[in-house]
């Protein structure tokens, strides 16, 4: 799996517990949700999202090529 599709898949998970939470839980949950869709939205104009970071740091892979590689 690449760099891309999981950070989506974490974004859109945030996104959806998140919401799960502020509606069971806590409504205070919702600024959790707000923050995942401002860091989104940021990431959008400058190209950096610190998951990203971190997902490289892990060695997560970029593009498909170099998951290919590494099987």
């Amino acid at each position: 799996m690449t760099i891309d599709r999981l950070l989506r898949m974490t974004a859109g998970a945030f996104v959806l517990i998140s919401l799960g939470l502020g509606y069971w839980v806590n409504p205070n949950w919702f600024y959790f949700t707000a923050f995942v869709g401002l860091n989104l939205f940021q990431s959008a104009f400058t190209n950096w999202c610190p998951l990203m970071t971190i997902l490289k740091k892990a060695g997560v892979a970029s593009c498909q090529h170099e998951v290919k590689a590494k099987a």
